[in-house]
């Protein structure tokens, strides 16, 4: 297959008068400890000496241990929706917790009585609160993954670094960790 029509940015073993050999990304696919042209994530976040690799690993240090705070956030939040009552209406085989309380007497017999929505709104609400801190997790720990496939050692222990310390200061009570994605 003929491969000349494609740019390859000048990376190639190619030496292109007036191109800047300076401003480039290493993308590495093997375990290395070098951090010469290491960008992460996103080409301005680039390693340009031992300054700019010590920022960086104590800002990935703190990322990583944020995620654990947005875990235990998700938690706790579960935990307040539990004690609301949310969702117990599917435990009990499908009654609606409304239904149960047809005597109250803010409660009217009409299908359109006032107070009839207040449970299901909240509900959805706390069902969409829940959703969003379930995507932040989401995207949370995607971002971790790529932050740990820069194959780079410095890093990784950063990574691991950062989830020891998020585990010291947000585990709370939970006993359960995971070491998936999300």
């Amino acid at each position: 297959m003929d491969h000349s029509h494609m740019d390859h940015g000048g990376h190639m073993g190619h030496d292109m008068p007036g191109m800047d050999h300076g401003n480039k990304c290493s993308m590495n696919m093997l375990f290395t400890w070098d951090t010469t042209d290491l960008c992460i994530v996103f080409r301005g976040w680039r390693i340009s000496g031992t300054g700019s690799l010590i920022a960086s690993l104590l800002a990935i240090i703190l990322l990583t241990a944020g995620y654990e705070a947005v875990r235990e956030a998700s938690r706790r939040y579960e935990a307040y929706a539990a004690a609301q009552g949310v969702g117990q209406g599917e435990r009990r085989g499908g009654d609606d917790l409304r239904v149960q309380h047809k005597d109250d007497p803010n409660e009217s017999s009409s299908l359109l009585g006032p107070g009839r929505n207040v449970g299901r709104n909240s509900e959805q609400q706390m069902k969409i609160v829940k959703g969003i801190l379930y995507a932040v997790q989401v995207f949370y720990s995607f971002f971790i993954m790529l932050l740990f496939m820069t194959y780079n050692g410095w890093i990784m222990l950063a990574v691991a670094v950062g989830a020891f310390v998020g585990y010291l200061m947000f585990s709370g009570s939970s006993s359960t960790k995971s070491v998936a994605c999300h």
